[in-house]
């Protein structure tokens, strides 16, 4: 855990799926993830007040999404999905994050009118999009990091939901794409499923070299 992270210039926040969905009382909710929206705006502010980027991202499904198991006969939310592609799997889900529902909109309490952009993902029927850079089969790009590179980022710095899922491919995908990543690791919580992923994940994050650290380490 790496304290004393100073923000600066060339720095980005990346804020992942702060929706109705993921948060207690949605379809896929997160345990606790509603307790981490004031840190992520204090954060916010943060990267806000020294003019820098500050990107949202958004699950965009549309209804028939082929991670959904409403999709698949026989099968139930949390079910493992034979998919060697990995293009929907490692598990399917609840439906959740429909274009234009209720669920899939961000929290009205996240920090929105400091965004730099809100980037949508996981709106192709057939491909689901954990990573804010790259859809699940590893090739199509969101454009998440042509416009970060456009931007001069060096470093971005990860938080959001869900710290096993959508933060942490998004951190991995970054490595890969030649950034730095700070992982904000108390402004993130897990779906934990299946089980023991939480350890697995983190122990590749490590193993990437992403660097943890958490809200009151940071100085901006």
């Amino acid at each position: 855990m790496k304290e004393d992270v100073t923000i600066h210039e060339s720095d980005a926040l990346l804020v992942i799926d702060m929706q109705y969905d993921f948060l207690p009382g949605g379809a896929l909710a997160v345990a606790g993830g509603d307790t981490i929206v004031s840190g992520i705006n204090r954060l916010i502010a943060g990267f806000h007040d020294n003019i820098l980027p500050v990107v949202f991202t958004q699950d965009w499904h549309p209804p028939n999404h082929a991670s959904f198991a409403s999709q698949h006969e026989g099968k139930q939310p949390h079910d493992p999905v034979d998919d060697p592609s990995g293009r929907i799997g490692p598990i399917l889900w609840p439906d959740h994050c429909v274009q234009g529902t209720k669920g899939a909109e961000i929290h009205q309490a996240m920090a929105l009118d400091k965004a730099t952009a809100i980037l949508r993902k996981g709106f192709r029927p057939s491909i689901d999009s954990y990573s804010a850079f790259l859809e699940n089969d590893k090739r199509t790009p969101t454009g998440l990091q042509g416009m970060l590179k456009e931007l001069k980022v060096q470093r971005v710095f990860t938080c959001g939901l869900a710290l096993d899922y959508c933060v942490y491919n998004t951190a991995i995908d970054a490595i890969d794409a030649g950034f730095d990543v700070i992982y904000v690791i108390d402004l993130a919580k897990p779906v934990g499923a299946p089980e023991g992923i939480v350890e697995r994940v983190l122990d590749e994050m490590c193993q990437k070299e992403v660097v943890f650290t958490r809200l009151d380490h940071v100085v901006v």
